[in-house]
């Protein structure tokens, strides 16, 4: 009878050894799945958290273009400080910042589709794609009432009949190739790039709709970290001052 029972023992634990692998593979697939599940879940929720700080504190920014050279170089993201102007501040001489130029530098954007362009917003909203054909950054060096005149016989501009000390300019850049005086009304910017000589900004649009002025009310954010690439991480440097 011993003998019966021990071979009764051993021939169950050849199917099922007791010490808990048996339906081992079941479980461990639905594991799997639960975490493949809860990973989908947080990459949603992640996503979803930075779109809302985008929205409404900080936005990364791709720069497009070589317009505010050398102060932001093609493919840098710049951290753009939506908090900046949210409480009763105002832009100054000197800051870099963004804007929608809907109705100043892009009169009617172009018809889209609806789901790419939200696709591609979400993108642009992480610095992950190009901004907006309609979104652009550029340095202010008028605000409003201000009399922005180009140029003195140094050639500097002078604002307010003071010359601006623009040691930001792209080397070998001058302050503007094109003269100009404007009397910049309330409420708006007089903006340019840094790299002037490839820059399209408010000198451009003089004559369009809006006179060149960006609207206040229009800006999205300044420009205040260059977060991406990690050796190119900077402060953007406002300026401006008078000479």
């Amino acid at each position: 009878m011993d003998t019966e029972a021990r071979l009764t023992q051993r021939g169950s634990s050849s199917s099922d050894p007791g010490d808990g692998t048996a339906g081992e593979r079941p479980r461990f697939a639905f594991f799997r799945r639960l975490t493949v599940g809860r990973a989908a879940l947080l990459g949603v929720a992640c996503t979803g958290a930075l779109l809302l700080v985008s929205n409404f504190v900080v936005q990364p920014f791709l720069i497009p273009s070589r317009s505010m050279q050398p102060t932001l170089r093609v493919g840098d993201r710049v951290l753009v400080n939506k908090l900046a102007y949210r409480f009763g501040n105002q832009p100054r001489r000197g800051d870099v910042v963004v804007f929608d130029g809907t109705g100043s530098f892009v009169q009617e954007p172009a018809p889209g589709r609806p789901v790419g362009d939200l696709v591609h917003g979400a993108a642009a909203a992480l610095g992950l794609a190009e901004p907006a054909d309609t979104d652009f950054v550029k340095r202010v060096v008028g605000v409003g009432g201000d009399d922005v005149v180009c140029c003195d016989v140094r050639g500097r501009v002078k604002v307010n009949g003071v010359p601006v000390e623009e040691d930001y300019l792209y080397p070998g850049d001058a302050p503007s190739r094109v003269p100009f005086r404007i009397a910049v009304p309330l409420g708006t910017l007089f903006v340019m790039g840094d790299h002037r000589s490839q820059s399209r900004d408010s000198r451009d649009h003089l004559g369009d709709p809006g006179g060149g002025m960006v609207p206040v009310d229009k800006v999205i954010g300044r420009a205040d970290w260059i977060g991406w690439p990690f050796t190119h991480w900077a402060v953007v440097r406002t300026g401006g001052g008078h000479g």
